[in-house]
Parts: C-alpha cells; structure tokens; sequence
C-alpha cells in the first residue's frame, strides 16, 4: 500500500481568465489524480482575492464530486467563524446525501479576508477565531444524532456524521482536535514555522474518541516533481511569483514560470517569500522522495496533502502522476483508525 496522498485545490486563474476555466482545470485535475489513486480531492476557501476562484466552497464541492466516481472531496476548509453552523451543516449534509461515503468537511478558524470582506461575509464582527471551539460544538450537535428538546435541527445534516478535520497553522486547532479525538491538518504549505511544534503537540496531547482511536495527522505542503530538479526549479518561480504578488497585495493568478527571480524581487520580499515556501518539496522524483520522507519522518505525518501551483495544466498533471509514483515506494503508516474520516 503506498503513503496516502491528497490534493488541496485553490482553483488558481491565469490572467484575465474567466472563473470558469479556472473550475473546468480543477474538474480535469480531480479526475485524473482519481485515477492515479490519490485519496482526496480538497478545495479551499478564500474570498475577494483576485486569482483565485475558490469562494463557493461547497458549491465546488458538489460539481467535483458530480465528475468524479471514488475519491473523497471536501473543503481545506471552511472557515467556519465566516458561517452559521447550521448552514454549514445543512450545506454539507446534502452533499453527503448526494454524494454518499465521499465527502470531508475541514474546518479552520481563520477569516479567509481582510477587514472589509470579513464584515462583508459577517455583517459584524462579534464572532472571532476565539469563537470556533463554541461554533465547532454547535456545528457537531448538528451534524450527530439529533438528542430530545433539540429545538433546531439540520436536515439534511442530523445524523450524517460528516467526518470533520481541523486545520490550522498554529497549535491553537493542534490543541483543540488532539483533545476532541480529531484528525488535524497543518497549513505547512503557506505557514510552516510551527510545523513540527504542532505535530508534536497534536500527537502527545491526542486524546482517543469514537470518531479516532489514534491521531491522523495531514501535513499541507508544496510540491512539484518534473523530470530533473532544474525543469521543477524553475516551475516552482510560478508559486514563488504568486506569493510574491500576496505579500504586495497585488492579484495572485498564476503567471508563467520564469528562468530566474533575480531582478523580481527585492532582498526582503525574497526572504518573506521563501519564509512562507520554506516545506516545499521541489525536484527530480529521486529528489522529492528524499523531501517527502524527510517530512514523514520529522513529523510523523500520516498522509500529505498537496499543493501544486503550475501554470501550465500538462505540467500539473504530470507533477501530480510523478508523484502517485514516488508515493508508491514510500510505506503507509499502519495505524488503527475509523474508517469514518480516514477512508
């Protein structure tokens, strides 16, 4: 059995693209790592951020799941202070019904926007990412057996057991999923600094439940595998280029890869840039089996979830083909856990 692998989507548009050519990649992109045995298919969360097409997390949700037949499609994730609880329950209640057995509903605590969309998306800010162990309580009451004198009930949704993850980039949900008997997902792909502090903490604190009877942990990195290290170094200026734009506030679609990013940036913006690039695994397929068991064995990750920012979507394609590959020579970890939110 090979090492469990993922995708973490953000719908990514080329400039001036419109939104649904963007969608239509993603849908292509979802049925062929299906086919090359990846375990889920994951779409963000981001709202007013010009490049990317991700707002619509669950409508997403449900159009890659209509166009794949077996992998697992879900959010990574919904920032649930951004939402009612019930509605979020509601939303992805009906995705189960439709799409049975195939649906993960991550969940994290940042606002996915600035002052101006937070309020836009809250009409107020009374709720805070201090609110999301309050607002996961809730959305889990919905989401389980309905108990007596239940006044508000999510239907669909009761009952549906939608497997939950946690997401974060901090140890705040490294804390909170270790104590609920949660699977946590760290953003290492954005935010890698904490990486192996939460992964520590997650698994020494993990407190068994019925939903998990030992941690799963999922690390979100950058990846990228072309056929020599240099042909990857150089797809890899597409995300750096990308990040380059976020740190200057500027539209983040995805722009051609370039032969270098001297003369692209300055030394700062350079060094924010790699702070925030730092887990990537970038090279041959020799070159990232050594990154990827590198991260396996320094965090003790049970499945990896991939981000493969590429311009060109043949190039994808074949980062994420080389990779089913490398993941077939690294052994899955043989952990006793519930089929319910690790299948």
């Amino acid at each position: 059995m090979s090492f469990p692998i993922s995708v973490l989507d953000l719908v990514g548009m080329h400039p001036a693209e419109l939104a649904g050519g963007a969608i239509a990649r993603s849908v292509d992109l979802a049925q062929h790592v299906e086919s090359f045995g990846y375990r889920r298919f994951w779409l963000a969360e981001h709202h007013s951020i010009e490049g990317l097409a991700c707002s619509a997390t669950s409508v997403l949700i449900g159009h890659v799941a209509g166009a794949t037949k077996t992998i697992r499609v879900g959010s990574g994730g919904i920032m649930l202070p951004n939402h009612a609880p019930l509605v979020v329950a509601e939303q992805f209640g009906t995705l189960e019904a439709l799409y049975p057995g195939r649906i993960d509903l991550g969940l994290g605590r940042a606002p996915g926007g600035d002052f101006h969309t937070m309020r836009a998306l809250r009409r107020d800010l009374a709720q805070s990412g201090d609110d999301f162990p309050g607002l996961l309580a809730e959305l889990r009451t919905y989401l389980g057996p309905g108990v007596s004198g239940q006044a508000v009930k999510a239907i669909p949704g009761q009952g549906s057991h939608v497997p939950i993850t946690l997401l974060g980039s901090s140890d705040f949900s490294a804390r909170l999923a270790a104590s609920l008997g949660l699977p946590f997902a760290f953003a290492a792909h954005f935010a890698p600094e904490m990486l192996l502090h939460s992964a520590r903490l997650y698994r020494n604190l993990f407190h068994p439940s019925e939903t998990l009877q030992q941690p799963w942990l999922m690390i979100g990195v950058q990846i990228i595998v072309a056929e020599t290290d240099a042909e990857a170094r150089r797809l890899f200026t597409t995300p750096q280029q990308r990040f380059l734009r976020l740190i200057r506030n500027q539209p983040v679609e995805l722009l051609p890869p370039v032969d270098s990013m001297d003369g692209l940036w300055t030394e700062w913006e350079h060094a924010a840039v790699e702070s925030r690039l730092g887990a990537a695994i970038v090279g041959s397929e020799s070159t990232v089996k050594a990154g990827l068991e590198k991260l396996v064995a320094d965090t003790g990750a049970d499945e990896v979830i991939v981000v493969t920012d590429a311009w060109d979507h043949e190039a994808r394609l074949n980062s994420y083909r080389r990779l089913a590959k490398v993941a077939e020579t690294i052994g899955a970890k043989s952990l006793a856990v519930s089929n319910s939110t690790c299948r």
